[in-house]
């Protein structure tokens, strides 16, 4: 199922908002929007001596369930691949964390919980 162009747009606004919080926060941006075959990584960023790949998910509310359940198992084990398919394609070896960014609500007004080490690559 392919996104609209508008929800692609939106998409990627909410991204670069959370990426400009998440720098708030002391995150050092390291890329956005990484595809590499079989994922993409949202957001890669460096908390200290760690990488993490965060996923952003956005619900405009939680009548139909929490943005962070939408990292399903399945996504899970994408976001795992293409992160390690990241780390060899860049001759990297850091530790790295799996962290979540649950975004609701609509423009202007977005809350975002970050969620650290929302999942393990074991």
């Amino acid at each position: 199922m392919m996104k609209s162009h508008d929800a692609r747009a939106r998409g990627m606004a909410i991204e670069r908002q959370v990426a400009t919080w998440l720098q708030t926060q002391g995150l050092v941006p390291v890329a956005s929007n990484h595809h590499v075959k079989g994922g993409e990584l949202d957001l890669v960023m460096h908390d200290d001596d760690t990488l993490v790949f965060i996923e952003v998910k956005h619900r405009r509310d939680t009548r139909y369930g929490h943005p962070s359940e939408m990292v399903t198992p399945l996504k899970q084990r994408r976001l795992i691949r293409a992160a390690h398919l990241y780390l060899a394609s860049n001759g990297l070896s850091s530790p790295c964390r799996f962290d979540i960014v649950a975004v609701t609500g609509t423009q202007p007004s977005l809350t975002f919980e970050w969620i650290k080490a929302a999942f393990d690559a074991f």
